[in-house]
């Protein structure tokens, strides 16, 4: 018989509904087996013991009355702490928010709430979203649950290892260049990046706000679709969100032997001579294999500019945006203080110098030196003209194909506080990452299965804007071949 804690958002729906179980013993299970991993995997800044169980009780309330219930009813949820809750702390992993608690909560978690949805605590992560280890934290760094001596990913890095170990079925995070799919993959769980403006941003501490992107971490595709169907919603209060309510994510239609007749899935012709590890090259392979067997055809698209430009474009936007999202935090409406400075610019100054850890503060440097008035045309100018080359690009590429299977990253995670010596592996991470917030596509991160020494193995997928839901179609296909995420224990 399976744990309550090992269940999935349906099946904790289903149950509660129908009175084999209440949310409230969901909740206390859940909580249980966060609090008998953490000491291991520290996956939280915060834990809503108090706030999730009311929510829970509330539910069962509910349940008891014959109520309504919503389509999340008594589901315990995860978010990143850089997604803002109302008078629950939220650090976005950094000193410099201290205690702060928002005086409003972000859109997704109003709508998360409404249905019926319960908070169980804010993950770790990388500070201000800044890093790929999730190790830059303020608190701390994560470990994967699948080896505690790994990073996890990042920099929802807290997020996606809480729902690997099985504390939440679900949790949010957030990607600028990766930050959900690069996680998903070491943790060996399903990550989604939707379309740029799918999903409000309103309530997310920004880190570089043209690339940003909420998305969920779930253990099934099904799941996944349950999470997206909520979430998917225009928001008045967003400007960038756009209203594609025709996107209808509980419907798929039924599929025969070959349930990928007539999709095109294409490899990306300037990756192929770069080095994988085995384990990555290997499930490469074989997921050509299962999307030919499927009925699916393999093709290559050329991006060039992607390759040659991506990543240096990248870090000129995110730097200098960065820059100045980061303006803000100053120790004077909020957070982090300090009372013995002679001067106003003398308080500046020691806030962020002991508030921001080094990552942070070399990131805010950069984007400064980028948007100086001498610089910013040959810099950061140029940068967002050639991103418009790069959007373009893909949009050519896509007119021929449904999609592009690549790696997430080139490598297994590493060990807990290992450098990357590594500079060119380390530029083909990003490259298989960042392109497709440059260009505000959806991608999708899946397992493919475990190594010979039992870590994760993934892969993503990446599609034309607004094709979240045909990705997870063919999610939905490939996990019937590959099978679901397994719950690691590792943390135990």
């Amino acid at each position: 018989m399976m744990e309550l804690y090992e269940l999935g958002v349906r099946e904790i729906v289903e149950g509660i509904r129908e009175k084999r179980f209440s949310a409230l013993e969901v909740f206390d299970e859940c909580l249980g087996r966060a609090l008998a991993c953490e000491g291991k995997v520290s996956a939280l800044i915060t834990a809503t013991a108090d706030t999730g169980r009311a929510h829970a009780r509330q539910i069962d309330g509910y349940v008891a009355k014959g109520e309504p219930l919503g389509p999340l009813a008594g589901v315990p949820v995860i978010l990143k702490d850089n997604i803002c809750t109302h008078g629950i702390r939220t650090t976005a992993g950094s000193r410099i928010l201290g205690r702060w608690a928002p005086p409003y909560s972000a859109t997704v978690w109003d709508l998360l709430s409404s249905a019926g949805a319960v908070l169980l605590g804010k993950s770790n992560m990388d500070e201000f979203a800044m890093g790929n280890t999730c190790g830059t934290s303020a608190f701390g760094p994560t470990a994967n649950p699948w080896d505690v001596s790994r990073v996890p990913g990042g920099s929802s890095g807290g997020s996606a290892a809480s729902v690997a170990a099985g504390y939440v079925p679900f949790a949010l995070g957030s990607d600028t260049g990766g930050s959900i799919r690069q996680p998903a993959s070491y943790c060996g769980i399903f990550g989604l990046k939707p379309t740029y403006g799918l999903v409000s941003r309103y309530g997310l501490i920004a880190y570089g706000s043209s690339l940003d992107q909420i998305g969920p971490f779930t253990r099934s595709v099904e799941d996944m679709e349950l999470i997206m169907h909520v979430l998917a919603r225009h928001d008045p209060k967003d400007s960038t969100s756009v209203d594609k309510s025709e996107i209808d994510f509980t419907r798929r239609e039924s599929k025969g032997e070959k349930p990928l007749k007539g999709k095109r899935v294409a490899l990306v012709k300037e990756f192929q001579d770069f080095t994988l590890d085995p384990p990555i090259a290997d499930a490469i392979k074989r997921l050509i294999r299962i999307f030919e067997e499927m009925g699916a055809e393999i093709a290559q698209v050329s991006l060039p500019t992607v390759a040659r430009y991506a990543v240096a474009c990248y870090y000129a936007i995110a730097a200098s945006e960065a820059h100045t999202n980061l303006a803000r935090f100053d120790g004077v409406r909020y957070g982090y203080t300090v009372t013995t400075a002679a001067g106003l610019r003398d308080m500046f100054e020691e806030v962020r110098s002991k508030g921001f850890g080094a990552e942070v503060k070399s990131r805010i440097i950069a984007g400064t030196c980028l948007t100086e008035p001498v610089r910013s045309e040959e810099y950061y100018v140029a940068a967002t003209r050639v991103r418009t080359l790069i959007a373009e690009e893909f949009r050519k590429a896509f007119e021929n194909v449904d999609c592009i299977l690549q790696p997430v990253t080139p490598s297994l995670p590493g060990k807990i506080g290992e450098s990357d010596e590594d500079a060119m592996k380390g530029y083909e991470s990003d490259l298989y990452t960042l392109p497709v917030n440059m260009a505000g596509l959806p991608g999708f991160s899946f397992c493919t299965g475990y190594s010979d020494s039992g870590l994760p193995v993934g892969l993503q997928l990446v599609g034309p804007r607004w094709s979240d839901k045909n990705l997870l179609n063919m999610g939905f296909e490939l996990e019937k071949v590959l099978g679901a995420p397994k719950i690691a224990r590792g943390g135990n």
